[in-house]
């Protein structure tokens, strides 16, 4: 399909994880203005491709000397699919994150998917991109963004508290990532908590401490801040974040 210059193109595969990803990310050596996306029907989809993951894409720019911008979409949420079915690993992304191989992500809204998907092709430079995308935020009356948040602005790795609590009575921060956002903001309201900010964490690495400090300057310096994931303590992102 070709309209006005962009071209789409679909292409139906076989079920082999580890054939399909390596195909698309040597499709994606020889597009490098392409947008080459392999989305997985389940984020532990990724357990069958991982011998790509692992000596190509997280490593094609230290090994192999290629520069690529593909992106992997991962269903990753503990909805109710069973422990590994509903995780996408996201530990095991993180691990393999180092020296700025990789960006690792897990969105709230459909403006910074939109924003991030962007700038992974007018970026002048190229790097794999692993989204979390949680199916439990496809149809989430929260999970939804003004026709403005698209047209302006850009992709944010750190958003603050959005202005619900005032500064001045914050005597607890708690950092997320990804869809636990909202069980979080509706717990607050359901308790009518007054007292706690949220900040969210959309990119996990690389991470920018100095975007976490900006999200937390105007809370006083001794107030404690905490990290809630869905994930068990050995999972998720907390073995992480955790050192900071």
């Amino acid at each position: 399909v070709s309209r006005e210059g962009a071209t789409l193109q679909v292409y139906n595969s076989p079920l082999s994880e580890t054939g399909v990803l390596g195909f698309d990310y040597g499709y994606s050596l020889d597009t490098p203005d392409g947008l080459v996306i392999w989305e997985a029907q389940f984020g532990d989809f990724a357990n069958g491709a991982q011998v790509i993951i692992d000596q190509f894409i997280t490593s094609t720019e230290d090994k192999w000397q290629r520069l690529t911008g593909m992106v992997l979409l991962l269903p990753h949420g503990f909805e109710g699919q069973g422990p590994e079915h509903s995780s996408a690993r996201l530990e095991r992304f993180l691990t393999l994150a180092a020296d700025d191989n990789i960006q690792v992500v897990n969105l709230t809204t459909p403006a910074q998917y939109f924003h991030c998907l962007r700038r992974q092709v007018v970026r002048p430079w190229r790097k794999p991109l692993i989204v979390m995308s949680p199916r439990g935020l496809l149809r989430h009356k929260l999970a939804v963004s003004s026709l403005e948040d698209f047209t302006s602005g850009g992709f944010q790795r750190v958003i603050p508290e959005s202005g619900a609590i005032a500064p001045e009575k914050v005597t607890r921060v708690v950092m997320c990532s990804g869809k636990i956002y909202y069980d979080l903001v509706a717990a607050r309201e359901e308790q009518d908590i007054t007292n706690v900010a949220i900040v969210r964490v959309e990119q996990l690495y690389p991470l920018s401490t100095e975007l976490l400090l900006d999200a937390t300057r105007d809370y006083d310096r001794k107030t404690p801040i905490v990290w809630v994931q869905e994930e068990p303590e050995n999972m998720g992102a907390w073995t992480f974040v955790s050192p900071l």
